[in-house]
């Protein structure tokens, strides 16, 4: 692709980078950003600033906030003895899409893929093994996708947690295999937890 401007071509490349954004599309945002008013674009600008420079993990559940704890941890009417274990905040807000769960969640940062180089200490599972270690905790409901990963990273963390006395469970598979959370219906996944399954049953559907 030829470019008749050298800051064209860089703000395409850096466009480009974008999961899903090919240089063909990112040349067309590009040039949309163009074509809008200056201050319009600087608002976009600001607004991506400002978000990578102030953004904080919440210190209990390490969802994306603007404060040290979010709305979640911070509402006293949610259930601090369960624990729903996602992925990431895609994950959290597909869940609460549902308005079915009324407990907390743990944000793992990811799944355990040894091809993309992820291992169990690049997540946050450590800090959910603490949680149950504190004692607080009665039932942790596992909510990542029927992937391989997924199912990986499940195991693991029912393996670190298996000694402890509490109940793990898994949502129902009226997820297909291998969909993403955030691609569900809402319906089918509020049904998914509330018809969870011991974990144990949901290792001997899957083999």
């Amino acid at each position: 692709m030829e470019f008749s401007s050298k800051l064209l071509q860089n703000a395409v490349n850096e466009m480009a980078q974008l999961p899903g954004v090919g240089k063909r599309t990112a040349l067309r945002l590009v040039l949309h950003l163009l074509k809008r008013p200056k201050n319009q674009t600087e608002e976009f600008a600001k607004a991506i600033t400002q978000f990578r420079e102030n953004i904080k993990l919440c210190k209990n559940c390490h969802n994306i906030s603007d404060v040290d704890l979010c709305e979640i941890c911070s509402n006293h009417k949610r259930q601090t003895e369960i624990i729903c274990v996602v992925e990431d905040i895609r994950d959290v807000m597909a869940i609460e899409n549902t308005s079915q769960f009324l407990g907390h969640y743990h944000v793992l940062g990811g799944k355990i893929s040894p091809m993309e180089g992820i291992g169990p200490h690049q997540l946050t599972i450590e800090s959910l093994v603490d949680k149950v270690k504190a004692g607080k905790v009665e039932e942790i409901i596992f909510a990542l996708s029927s992937t391989m990963e997924g199912d990986t990273t499940n195991f693991y963390i029912y393996r670190k947690l298996k000694d402890f006395p509490i109940r793990m469970s898994a949502i129902a598979r009226g997820i297909s295999v291998g969909g993403e959370l955030e691609y569900a219906d809402e319906i089918t996944l509020g049904r998914s937890i509330i018809n969870r399954v011991p974990f144990e049953q949901s290792i001997k559907n899957t083999h």
